[in-house]
């Protein structure tokens, strides 16, 4: 069995101490990486050994054939959530709505594994991500003893702490090029960004709470986001658990209002989004200190299979053909790092 690492902000994690559920460990002592996901348990392990992560053991990947890729959700599905989700906008059941699909692949077959057949692994996976679709809030955790291997691109932070000061920068609004953003997408950044001023002032001080960047333009390997920055000051009495018992799950890959968003996607996605959609970071305890990824453009292996997640914001002015090549464009350059040759 391959022994636990993690690589999270530019850090390799080695020599795993101990793993536990209970978040308030973060506020406790030593270097822990997290993993928060959509839908399950998180995972918080610490690890007694940090260095720089460049580079980190691993060796080639071999990923599943291009053509192995299935989806939770064929199109025809996934458009009819999109109206479903517009009829309930109309009714004033919700805003905006995540809508999300996982796409699924067989693991390499022994005869692709490379010379001695060895299963394929996930610290592999996330270097050739590193190499073929870099990212700032990038993640690597591998914990064969917990089920848990995961290897995140994501572009996307969810929380920053630092001391008392805590950041969230949602991104919502998806274009090939800068000039290629629509009206929807403006607006599905400020509801957003409405939303995750409500979830930190639950645990901020009163009045702290402020939007520095709304609606800035960042370039990603093959698309731009919109993405804004929300920070505030945590109270006193808050810490870790709290902070992410206030805003989990992530505004931007949830919708608005938070609670019915969250039930629509209850009914309209048949498979369990796991890893994607929910937090993947480290948090030095000691320095009181973390950055938490939201886990999108992140691969995880699972029963034999490798997945993905794509998905989108579905806004009244969403049209059921724009939202699925969305969710394409979102996973082609992903597919191309990761897949084999068909």
């Amino acid at each position: 069995m391959a022994p636990a690492l993690a690589v999270v902000g530019g850090q390799l994690a080695t020599e795993l101490r101990d793993v536990t559920s209970d978040l308030t460990c973060l506020d406790s002592t030593g270097f822990w990486v997290v993993v928060v996901p959509f839908d399950g348990e998180p995972v918080c392990a610490r690890f007694d050994k940090v260095r720089a992560a460049v580079p980190w053991p691993g060796r080639p990947w071999v990923g599943p054939p291009a053509s192995a890729w299935t989806s939770s959700l064929t199109r025809s599905q996934f458009q009819a959530g999109v109206v479903a989700i517009r009829e309930a906008i109309e009714r004033g059941d919700v805003y905006q709505v995540n809508l999300c699909r996982v796409l699924s692949a067989p693991l390499a077959p022994a005869g692709r594994r490379g010379r001695r057949g060895e299963e394929p692994d996930v610290a592999a996976l996330g270097a050739a991500l590193a190499s073929g679709n870099p990212a700032p809030f990038s993640a690597v955790v591998r914990l064969p003893s917990h089920g848990v291997h995961v290897a995140s691109a994501s572009p996307e932070r969810f929380l920053r702490r630092d001391g008392s000061l805590v950041e969230s920068q949602p991104i919502k609004g998806t274009a090939v090029t800068p000039t290629g953003f629509l009206p929807k997408d403006r607006a599905e950044n400020v509801m957003i960004v409405d939303l995750v001023r409500n979830d930190l002032g639950r645990v901020c001080e009163w009045g702290s709470v402020t939007v520095p960047g709304l609606c800035e333009v960042e370039q990603h390997p093959g698309l731009c986001h919109l993405v804004s920055t929300v920070q505030g000051r945590l109270r006193p009495d808050a810490g870790w658990a709290d902070l992410i018992g206030a805003t989990f799950p992530p505004g931007s890959v949830t919708g608005a209002p938070k609670i019915a968003a969250l039930e629509m996607i209850a009914k309209l996605e048949p498979a369990s989004r796991g890893p994607y959609c929910g937090a993947i970071g480290w948090v030095d305890a000691d320095c009181r200190e973390g950055d938490l990824n939201v886990g999108i453009r992140t691969f995880w292996i699972a029963d034999g299979r490798l997945h993905l997640g794509t998905g989108g914001g579905i806004t009244w002015d969403s049209t059921p053909e724009g939202e699925w090549a969305e969710t394409e464009l979102k996973a082609r350059r992903l597919l191309s790092v990761v897949s084999s040759p068909s």
